[in-house]
């Protein structure tokens, strides 16, 4: 497929079977993961393997198109906390929000591995997280509601730590997961701060590589 025939705007039908296929894909990667087949979404959509196919040459591209929008939400919630006027409650809201986004998401650690590795816009998009969540973290600290040494970079491994917890328990109570996330913002925001993290963030590489080894 060219680069003029990608940019060409799709016909009606074809646009509705493009969102179709999209929906259904970040409803099975989000349920099961990313085992999930090109074919298994086809089914799913009840669309033949070969609409898919036009549309998206490989489930890596499908992928792709599936990374914009979750950096897209994650930005959104971001920028909702951000409204929050109380530093404490901005914090707090962002991390139960992209806790439940990770609750509801098997795929969300993948996309964060795959991210630095996708097109600039994507990359362009995570970087625009960092900056709006590094600075609702700023906030807390000046505010001294924060733990000392919190940081941007813990968050993928709390992230983490409460998609195990929902992927474990999501058979026998679906919240289940809400019950830890709770503990874990209470470190980050302890009624007193004057016990600092132990130990430092770790970096980017050191992420993904974490990431990927439970993806």
């Amino acid at each position: 497929m060219s680069t003029t025939d990608l940019e060409r705007p799709l016909r009606a039908d074809a646009a509705r079977n493009r969102e179709l296929i999209l929906q259904t894909a970040r409803k099975c990667f989000a349920e099961r993961g990313l085992s999930v087949t090109l074919n298994d979404i086809a089914h799913e959509a009840g669309v033949g393997v070969g609409t898919v196919y036009r549309r998206f040459a490989d489930k890596d591209s499908l992928i792709e198109a599936l990374l914009a929008t979750k950096f897209e939400a994650m930005n959104d919630a971001a920028a909702r906390a951000a409204d929050e006027t109380d530093p404490r409650e901005s914090l707090r809201v962002y991390l139960m929000g992209v806790f439940e986004f990770r609750a509801r998401d098997r795929a969300l650690a993948d996309a964060i591995v795959r991210a630095g590795r996708s097109r600039p816009s994507i990359v362009q998009e995570r970087d625009r997280l960092e900056t709006q969540v590094s600075e609702i973290i700023r906030r807390a600290r000046d505010a001294g509601v924060v733990r000392a040494g919190f940081d941007y970079r813990d968050l993928p491994m709390l992230t983490s730590m409460v998609g195990t917890v929902a992927d474990s328990t999501r058979a026998h109570d679906p919240n289940a997961w809400r019950r830890y996330a709770e503990v874990l913002i209470e470190g980050v925001l302890p009624g007193s701060t004057d016990a600092p993290m132990l130990g430092e963030p770790l970096d980017r590489e050191s992420i993904e590589r974490a990431l990927h080894a439970q993806s």
